[in-house]
């Protein structure tokens, strides 16, 4: 039996398509989570902005051999970063998405009565739910080693000493 060349075209399509959209690390992967944390604390969501994505991926792509970025651009924009090298453990298989997650999870930092991080890392989780930031863009890049990147960028930028994320 002779499969078609339309028949081949539809198979590779989808050799290619379908393991981007079951990695979570599509745009609407990343807003479902940025926005859940956001209308949970009562904040507009964001918007998904093509040029921060850019952003978050050409700052990423500078570290793709070591996998360790520096911890912000010093950009214009608010930041979120993680690496297969910082406390969140090798990230070979993890998602935008997942990544996404841990930094929500680190609302149980976050002090609202003092407005500071209690027992650990909180700044993530600020950015994610600032409420003057309002829109978003992120990439998730692979190093050279098969772990991950992934960076999130924000319009306009957060955390400032004494403000309030919300």
């Amino acid at each position: 039996m002779k499969i078609s060349s339309l028949v081949w075209l539809i198979i590779i399509s989808f050799m290619y398509i379908l393991p981007w959209c079951l990695t979570e690390n599509l745009p609407s992967d990343y807003l479902k989570v940025h926005n859940g944390a956001r209308a949970r604390v009562g904040v507009k969501p964001l918007k998904w902005h093509p040029g921060l994505q850019s952003y978050a991926r050409m700052h990423l792509s500078k570290y793709t051999r070591n996998c360790m970025p520096r911890s912000s651009s010093h950009g214009p924009y608010g930041e979120n970063i993680s690496s297969s090298v910082d406390e969140v453990g090798p990230l070979k298989e993890v998602s935008g998405k997942q990544v996404v997650e841990m930094w929500v999870e680190q609302k149980h930092n976050y002090n609202e009565e003092t407005n500071s991080c209690d027992g650990g890392e909180c700044l993530s989780y600020i950015q994610v739910v600032w409420r003057d930031s309002t829109h978003v863009g992120c990439a998730r890049v692979q190093c050279y080693n098969g772990s991950y990147m992934v960076a999130c960028n924000y319009y306009p930028p957060a955390n400032y000493p004494a403000q309030r994320p919300y």
